[in-house]
């Protein structure tokens, strides 16, 4: 998987980070998000996350870096 840097929040060290990538996943282009590992029982016990996923937090300010096209360049919404 190739990453390309798009933003990221600093926060002092480990800053959640976002990337764009030129993978698919499940038929689907994706991004890669760092973020804060949510541990908290109560929250976890809210969703139904499969083995093969995980839950993440960031800042709301990183989707900032989001871009508004997509990879092939058709508009997104």
């Amino acid at each position: 998987m190739r990453l390309r840097f798009l933003g990221k929040e600093t926060q002092g060290g480990g800053s959640p980070t976002l990337f764009d990538t030129d993978e698919i996943v499940n038929g689907k282009e994706v991004y890669v998000i760092q973020g804060w590992r949510i541990t908290d029982p109560e929250t976890l016990a809210q969703l139904d996350i499969p083995d093969h996923e995980t839950v993440i937090a960031v800042p709301k300010a990183l989707m900032s870096h989001l871009p508004e096209e997509t990879p092939h360049g058709a508009t997104e919404g």
